[in-house]
């Protein structure tokens, strides 16, 4: 007899297997890659750089990582990837820089109790508001209670005091609430075109690469970003470009092929909770009790959510 065991396989149909099963792991993945990027913007701008700077480096650094993968696309199907060029300047445009200056400009002008509500609730409102919209996907009862849990973790989470609702945070606030949405109209032009996330990853990487790249150059120059402390811009560079910039394109778009871009949309909530935790040794911030609640709350809302309604398997 052999001694050694085959290896077990998962039948297909198993709960392991299950795109709802597939879709957690991997938003659970997306919503850390959002909280360390998060954390280490606000430890970024206190050492010295900007929203430009941190665009720079988000897609700079994506763009050259996943041009390889652009072109492998282009050698195999040139013709027939040409022929999507609405969708590719679609998802670039959502979720490429101009989505990377808004949610770095408003981490410059709001306070970090604003950052862990209006981004996260703006994404799981507009992702569910348009998936029924633009997809037929159902706006269920369960569905607008489990996104209501979410938004109300997010408030307990980061103590949201309404009296910081003004001047220049309101701004920053809005720029939040943009951001979202763009986030949010990203996973429903995914789920609609059905395009691959790892292709979508190099298409919004690459479009940043040769349009805000260039400009940054011409109006900013690299000086700036060489005056940084070589121990922070590495680290930047590693966290912004390649963990955040290449990472949270994939995880995200691969998570709205499991679950559908209503769903998906509502696990970056979880991001400032993880950020909580992760901003005491980058930051020094030592996480309450009412931040460990707030994310419970959030994590409870998010479960509701996620498992209401039948999941189907992508295509």
């Amino acid at each position: 007899m052999n001694s050694i065991a085959a290896p077990v396989r998962m039948a297909p149909g198993s709960a392991v297997d299950s795109p709802l099963a597939r879709g957690l792991l991997v938003g659970l993945t997306a919503a850390s890659i959002g909280a360390l990027y998060t954390v280490f913007a606000r430890w970024g701008i206190a050492h010295g750089m900007d929203a430009a700077d941190m665009t720079l480096l988000r897609f700079g650094v994506a763009g050259l990582v996943t041009l390889p993968v652009l072109g492998l696309a282009l050698k195999r199907d040139a013709q027939g990837l040409l022929a999507r060029w609405r969708s590719w300047l679609a998802v670039a445009l959502l979720a490429g820089p101009l989505f990377g200056l808004l949610m770095f400009t408003a981490l410059q002008w709001a306070p970090a109790a604003h950052a862990a509500v209006f981004p996260f609730t703006a994404m799981s409102v507009m992702g569910t508001l348009m998936s029924a919209l633009f997809l037929g996907d159902r706006l269920t009862l369960r569905k607008a209670g489990g996104i209501a849990v979410v938004a109300a973790g997010l408030v307990v989470l980061s103590g949201l005091d309404v009296r910081s609702l003004t001047g220049r945070a309101l701004w920053g606030d809005a720029l939040f609430i943009a951001a979202g949405t763009l986030w949010a109209g990203f996973g429903i032009v995914m789920r609609k075109q059905r395009i691959d996330p790892l292709l979508a990853t190099a298409v919004i990487s690459f479009f940043a690469l040769v349009t805000y790249v260039p400009i940054y150059l011409a109006t900013v120059s690299i000086h700036r970003l060489l005056a940084v402390a070589p121990t922070v811009l590495w680290t930047e560079a590693l966290v912004q470009g390649l963990i955040a910039g290449a990472g949270t394109l994939y995880t995200y778009s691969k998570m709205v092929a499991l679950l559908g871009p209503a769903r998906a949309a509502v696990f970056p909530a979880l991001a400032p909770g993880i950020a909580a935790f992760l901003a005491w040794p980058v930051l020094g911030h030592v996480p309450t009790g009412i931040e460990a609640a707030g994310l419970l709350v959030a994590v409870t809302g998010l479960l509701i959510t996620v498992t209401a309604g039948r999941i189907t398997r992508p295509n």
